[in-house]
């Protein structure tokens, strides 16, 4: 009988693909146990030894003979993950992979996918790559967008995940794809004036977030903000933030002081590379009066003209909103005229909003 397929050995010099060993096999538990692993994969649960040793000696080394072209990534002498295509036929398969979580951040899985992709393009005759993942999983997506791959929308229901349909995120790349981000991906840094500090919103904001959102004054002038607010409502916004930023759309922040507690948060949104963008914030109740937002603002127009080449960025409050008319002003921006009907509050509905903008020119010159 002809000897089964098995993985050919690929490099690019840093990385390397191989055919998984026995050897790997606590590396493929310490993955495997890991929580990221158990969150966004269907690696079973709870894991042991002998599932590691099923793992390496029968699913990656059987699956060669289907088309599951499975290989370890080895990184610095260790296993460092698995990745494989699997084939659809006609041209087509799909990407999965799964890093241990001490090569996590060393890029050395892009690498890999890397290295991959370009042996099924060149030595499968694949031509069209698709990439899954669960909505939420943005490590998974963020890899994808650096290897180039589109982002093709979200598909309802489509993957199963332990006795459930769950929504996914789906891209492609084509072989004759350069390989290189396809679009903007902005990213959130941390900003400081030694006083007050931007950083990205966490997962562990969203219970102030919940108290801010629910404050009196804060709903009376974010009127389209749900009513009541609930911390699934929360959970919903932050990941907007971070689908805008994925998107290039906009940048949002945290606004802390000494600590790392929740005082407010600033945004940069409705960005047009190089062009212009708008400027919103909030703050919680225990921030007001203290010139967070005023700060905060400040920052974050700086990071627009400086880091994103804006050449404008504008603003807008109900007439009645003194608080933050004072602090659009209070950094710099100048009044640009009434919108009428321009803003929602509640309980009136639609009133007018006072316009402000601050050029580039205007902005360098003040300070």
């Amino acid at each position: 009988m002809p000897d089964e397929p098995t993985a050919p050995t690929l490099t690019d010099g840093t990385v390397t693909l191989r055919a998984h060993r026995d050897d790997d096999v606590p590396g493929v538990m310490e993955q495997a146990v890991d929580p990221t692993s158990v969150r966004w994969t269907t690696v079973p649960t709870p894991y042991d030894a002998d599932d590691a040793r099923a793992f390496v000696r029968e699913v990656m080394a059987g699956g060669w003979a289907s088309g599951r072209w499975g290989f370890a990534v080895e990184y610095d002498g260790r296993y460092a993950g698995t990745v494989e295509l699997r084939d659809d036929g006609g041209g087509r398969a799909e990407i999965a992979f799964g890093s241990a979580p001490w090569v996590r951040g060393t890029g050395a899985m892009e690498r890999a996918c890397r290295v991959l992709l370009r042996w099924g393009f060149t030595e499968q005759g694949i031509r069209t790559v698709v990439w899954h993942a669960h909505v939420g999983n943005w490590s998974s997506r963020r890899l994808a967008w650096r290897l180039g791959f589109s982002f093709d929308g979200t598909l309802r229901g489509f993957l199963r995940h332990r006795g459930e349909l769950v929504d996914a995120w789906s891209g492609t790349l084509l072989s004759t794809d350069d390989g290189k981000p396809r679009t903007t991906w902005l990213q959130v840094p941390v900003l400081t004036d030694r006083v007050v500090r931007l950083r990205p919103l966490r997962d562990d904001d969203l219970g102030r977030i919940v108290e801010a959102a629910g404050d009196e004054r804060t709903r009376r002038w974010l009127g389209r903000m749900p009513s009541p607010y609930t911390r699934a409502d929360a959970e919903t916004w932050v990941e907007q933030t971070r689908e805008a930023a994925a998107s290039g759309t906009a940048v949002t922040w945290a606004v802390t002081g000494e600590g790392e507690t929740l005082l407010a948060a600033v945004n940069l949104f409705d960005i047009a590379s190089g062009i212009d963008a708008e400027i919103g914030f909030w703050a919680h109740p225990d921030a007001r009066g203290r010139g967070v937002t005023t700060r905060a603002s400040a920052l974050a127009l700086r990071y627009g003209f400086e880091a994103l080449d804006l050449v404008r960025i504008q603003g807008h409050a109900a007439l009645g909103n003194t608080a933050s008319r004072h602090a659009l002003e209070a950094c710099g921006l100048r009044e640009a005229g009434v919108a009428r009907l321009g803003t929602f509050v509640r309980p009136e509905g639609r009133v007018d909003a006072m316009k402000y903008d601050v050029l580039v020119e205007e902005w360098r010159a003040a300070r």
